[in-house]
This record gives C-alpha cells, structure tokens and sequence, in this order.
C-alpha cells in the first residue's frame, strides 16, 4: 500500500467504526426463572414484553427459560405477551434447564424455540389437586358448617368428599384449559392429530427428544441462541441488553430462597412446582 492509500483506507473505515459506535439496536435476553405464580410474576413480566414491543431500539428478544410452569392463568397471559412480541420481532424461547407445562406454553409464542441438550421439555397438560382432610377432621371431632348460594359454590372444599356433579365440574375446567394450552402447542409446532397425541401424555423428555417430537427447533446453547436472534433480526453486529430483576442484598449473597419474601403461597408454589418435574443430577 502507498502512502497516500493508506490515509484513504483508514478514513473509508472511519464510517464503519461510527455506526458501530452510534448503533442503538440491541437484543434484550429477559431471564423467566421460576414458578408462575411464584418466582416468575406473569403480571410484571407481561408489563416487561410488551414495554420490549414498544422499544424501537429493540430488534429481537431471546427468552431465557428455566420454569416448570405454574398457574395457568398466568401462562396463558405469558403466552399471549410472548405472541404479541413475537408479532413484532423476532423472540428466540431458549431453555436453559426447564421447560415444561406453563412454561412451553408460553414459549409456543416465540418465533423460534432451541433448548440446552439437557434441558428438560414437555409436561403438556393440566392438572388440578387439592387435598381431602374428611378424616382428618373426624379424626380430631371437627366439622365445618356451610352456607351457600349454589351447589358448587364450595367446589374444591377440602372439608367434604365431592360429589359426582362436582369431579365432572372441575374435569370439565380442566379439559377446556387443556384444550387452549393444546390448541397453542399444535398451531406453533405445526403438529397433527398423530404429532398431538404424541406429546400431550403430559411426560416430559430431555431436549434432543423434544426435537425429535417436533417441540424443539434446535439444541443449542446461549450462544446459539444470541446468534439466531442475530439472524432473525438481520443485524450485522451483536449488542445485548440484559434484563434482571434488581436482586436485595440477601440474593446477591446467595442466601436460598430470598427472592421468595416472607413464607405464604409464593413460596409454596414454587416449592410444589419444582417437585412436580423431575430433575437430572449428576
């Protein structure tokens, strides 16, 4: 090179290097770690994605996933945000441990889905417990005296054993929020009958399963993940935001279970949660 192409080739860079500079796009990666309905707050996170919609200067969203759902209301909420996003720009769903029942609901929103190789995936289905104290009570010479309007005002009454019309209620509430959570399952994966009845036994299966089922679009780890949000959005170069929750002193300490607050029903959600899917250890 001359001497006088060598000042023209470092100004012909000098352009590049600005818009590398002044380029505001990012990819935001939101972490959804958690129960829903416990850790995982549907309400604040659906605030979150669809503040992320709105944002110009976001171009694509990587959903970093590790929950093995949760209450049903709020996943369906999570799903629609996640839709609605995806709408949008483009949402990677990738799941970094756990990603089952409510959370591949939700998950079924984003554009495209990959999972660590062993990552758990599935639990498709509903379920609905409540526990039986009738002997309990009988046991201790207890009783419980009720008042109602309707004959299934008290349905789920832990007091009484239910009655015939009430196992069909609640098996009806059951089959028709099925019905919605596979309703999402088959229109995103693009699955048929056959493909249906395959994954909604509501078993769960590590992640080369899942993609062999059709519920996972690819193994991958976080980096594969950033690098097909990258793609989606045709950016040509990688600038992240990272979302976090603003930990207290005694997360950052690691203390267990210190973003749960006080004991009451957040924390027994998340522990009936993560007993309801099984966990690899090594």
């Amino acid at each position: 090179m001359t001497a006088s192409a060598a000042p023209a080739a470092l100004l012909a860079r000098v352009p590049e290097r600005l818009l590398a500079l002044t380029d505001r796009r990012r990819i935001a990666v939101l972490p959804l770690k958690g129960v829903i309905g416990g850790a995982l707050r549907a309400p604040e996170v659906v605030r979150t994605l669809d503040r992320l919609r709105e944002n110009g200067h976001v171009r694509a969203v990587v959903l970093d996933v590790d929950s093995p759902g949760g209450a049903a209301t709020g996943s369906e909420a999570l799903y629609l945000a996640v839709r609605r996003l995806a709408g949008t720009k483009p949402v990677v769903a990738w799941v970094r441990g756990t990603g089952a029942s409510g959370a591949y609901f939700f998950a079924c929103g984003a554009t495209r889905v990959l999972a660590f190789p062993s990552a758990i995936i599935g639990s498709i289905g509903v379920i609905s417990a409540r526990p039986v104290l009738v002997e309990a009570l009988r046991r201790v010479g207890a009783s419980v005296l009720v008042t109602k309007t309707g004959p299934f005002k008290d349905l789920g009454a832990p007091w009484r054993e239910p009655t015939e019309a009430e196992r069909a209620k609640e098996q009806d509430l059951v089959d028709r929020i099925f019905a919605r959570f596979t309703g999402a399952v088959a229109s995103a994966r693009r699955l048929d009958d056959e493909g249906m009845r395959r994954v909604t036994t509501g078993e769960v299966w590590l992640a080369d399963q899942a993609v062999e089922l059709g519920l996972v679009d690819a193994l991958g780890e976080e980096e594969d993940a950033l690098a097909e949000a990258q793609r989606l959005a045709g950016l040509p170069r990688r600038r992240l935001m990272r979302l976090q929750r603003r930990k207290t002193l005694a997360q950052r300490l690691g203390v267990p279970g210190a973003g749960m607050g006080p004991p009451g029903p957040r924390w027994l959600a998340e522990l009936e949660g993560w007993m309801g899917v099984p966990t690899l250890r090594l």
